[in-house]
């Protein structure tokens, strides 16, 4: 590692982020350097600026890519360098309004049945239920579940919280059954060695194998299981706030946009519609 790296990294823990933020930052430094073929505190702002063009225009980077690229890099400059460059604070990644994709209750026990891997399938199995992101739910260790308060607890969420969400008496029993066939000692969901938690990518395949052999047809990830256990809540009655709480959203405006995806809410629309246009 380089004196440089080591520096950043140091600046981040100070500033108090997340392992996975911090790795995310590095990321992106290092592709900037990698498209240069130069150390980054080398670079001009012009040469900056032409990266940042070539992420939008040549490679059609995500806004979510370009966010992290800017994150990582101008925390680089300002932070670990000292450095403040003016084209950092025009890059603005487009904002695009995307509707997460939702599956139904059937549709999600269609794609479990079809995992054959038992810890991948209760792994899964735990995420929906307890509507948990992925990162989450692949570093819960056995501690974790309070079977006598029929909870789980999610240490260290997104923003360094912790919080408690309710664990279904079905998914207690399917735990039970997990735990009598595999006795998980430290991480609850492990490789085969048990010193690791699983590797995400490896879910995430698994589970898009089985979006394909359903013949589905939604280009649904790990995450939709997350989405589809809101919009569940949400058509059940459950208060949007209370479901923000479940989720973990620091604002209400990140979990108001399940209201646009109940099948309840536009079944209601459509039928106060058709009363006004009744008599037309």
């Amino acid at each position: 590692m380089t004196e440089l790296r080591s520096r950043m990294i140091q600046d981040m823990q100070l500033h108090g982020l997340a392992a996975r933020t911090r790795q995310s930052y590095v990321d992106a430094v290092k592709g900037l350097a990698r498209f240069y073929q130069r150390s980054p505190d080398r670079l001009s702002e012009d040469e900056i600026r032409s990266f940042f063009l070539h992420l939008i225009n040549e490679k059609g980077a995500a806004r979510s890519t370009v966010t992290i690229y800017l994150c990582g890099i101008k925390f680089f400059y300002e932070t670990t360098l000292g450095r403040k460059l003016p084209i950092l604070e025009i890059v603005r990644p487009a904002k695009r309004h995307k509707l997460p994709v939702v599956l139904s209750t059937e549709e999600v026990n269609n794609l479990l049945e079809r995992v054959k891997n038992p810890v991948y399938r209760m792994c899964l199995t735990l995420i929906y239920a307890c509507g948990l992101r992925l990162s989450v739910g692949l570093h819960l260790r056995v501690g974790d579940i309070d079977s006598d308060r029929m909870l789980v607890a999610v240490r260290n969420g997104k923003g360094g919280k912790d919080r408690y969400v309710p664990l279904p008496e079905r998914t207690l029993e399917q735990l039970r059954a997990y735990w009598m066939l595999h006795r998980p000692k430290t991480w609850l969901f492990s490789t085969k060695t048990g010193q690791l938690p699983l590797n995400p990518t490896t879910l995430q395949k698994t589970f898009k194998v089985v979006v394909r052999q359903s013949g589905i047809g939604k280009n649904a990830s790990v995450h939709t299981l997350r989405h589809s256990y809101a919009t569940y809540l949400l058509e059940s009655g459950v208060n949007l706030r209370v479901i923000q709480e479940l989720l973990g959203h620091k604002s209400p405006h990140t979990t108001a946009i399940y209201t646009h995806l109940t099948q309840k809410t536009v079944d209601q629309l459509a039928t106060v519609i058709n009363r006004l246009m009744a008599d037309s």
